[in-house]
């Protein structure tokens, strides 16, 4: 009978969910600041590559309503061309907008604008098989895509979007005896937000294997959670001798392409649902020796606490301790 193996556990690679081929072969960051990946799908067609729902749900208020303007007018005027053709005799009532093709085709607009939206005034009415065709297919689409238009609307309003702002730059500060790298965020809507997760990792190429592909390996946070968050939040991780970070340099951090990757989860009072936030720092995007300043007014006359969003990028220079200076191993 053979020995227990007491050997511990291989562990499979810390890669994020990119895989070590493409953890090594990608050269651009792996998320964007605003949240999104650096891939991209080939080999698909266009209707199973695009998501026409995800698109209306991400795109702003403005795009959106010019997208349903754009489809208003469209639809109007296919219908419009439509009426036309049944012939002059297929629309039966006066026309206040003159002679000629242009004349006709304003009338047989505004027609199909109250039969999209089933308003009917009844001083112009449709004659002929064709044209009562055209105004029953009318009616469908109007029902339809109208009710298709509302829901989209509903779902927008409803879908919870966290407007949690992180700071333009993280920051290696002192911190205790040594130092750590630090970056602050915090939610600039009065919706509330509730047990806020962070989790850091950081991507990079070690130095002196002489192997392209990149290490991932997690942060430690000081605090990985808050309870409430109605104020910044500055997520700390200590460099000590357990950090990933602690032969690393700013010199080094250049060399490694380091690459901090953030992920933040909360939940949303507003719309009772978990909400998640993604973002990332890139080597040049960290200030060493610098600190975050204070945003956080405790002296207004009617005792409110007064949190000033517009500085939450502000830093002022902190010399970092002796100890705190890392000597890279090259």
């Amino acid at each position: 009978m053979s020995a227990p193996d007491t050997s511990p556990p291989v562990r499979p690679p810390q890669d994020l969910g990119f895989g070590a081929l493409v953890a090594g072969a990608l050269r651009r960051r792996f998320l964007n600041r605003d949240g999104t990946f650096n891939v991209r799908r080939v080999g698909l067609g266009v209707a199973e590559s695009r998501s026409v729902y995800r698109y209306v749900l991400d795109i702003s208020w403005p795009r959106f309503l010019s997208h349903v303007a754009y489809w208003y007018i469209a639809t109007n005027a296919v219908f419009a061309v439509a009426y036309i053709a049944c012939g002059p005799g297929a629309l039966e009532g006066p026309n206040d907008y003159g002679g000629g093709m242009w004349g006709h085709f304003l009338r047989a607009f505004f027609f199909s604008v109250q039969t999209l939206a089933t308003i009917g005034y009844g001083r112009i009415a449709p004659i002929g098989i064709a044209a009562n065709a055209i105004v029953a297919l009318e009616s469908v689409v109007g029902l339809v895509t109208f009710a298709l238009i509302t829901g989209i609307a509903f779902a927008r309003f409803s879908r919870p979007r966290p407007a949690i702002r992180f700071s333009d730059k993280a920051v290696v500060a002192p911190y205790r005896d040594g130092a750590g790298f630090m970056f602050r965020v915090a939610n600039i809507r009065d919706s509330e937000l509730f047990d806020v997760r962070a989790e850091v990792a950081i991507a990079y190429r070690p130095l002196g294997t002489g192997a392209n592909e990149r290490a991932f390996a997690a942060l430690a946070l000081e605090r990985p959670s808050v309870t409430f968050f109605p104020l910044s939040w500055t997520v700390v991780h200590p460099i000590d001798g357990s950090s990933p970070m602690r032969d690393m340099d700013e010199a080094a951090l250049r060399e490694t392409d380091a690459e901090f990757v953030i992920r933040l989860t909360a939940w949303d009072d507003t719309t009772g649902q978990t909400v998640h936030v993604r973002s990332s720092y890139k080597w040049d995007e960290i200030a060493w020796g610098a600190k975050f300043v204070n945003i956080i007014d405790r002296t207004g006359a009617d005792g409110m606490i007064q949190v000033d969003v517009h500085r939450l990028s502000e830093m002022a220079p902190a010399a970092l301790p002796a100890t705190a200076t890392p000597s890279p191993t090259r």
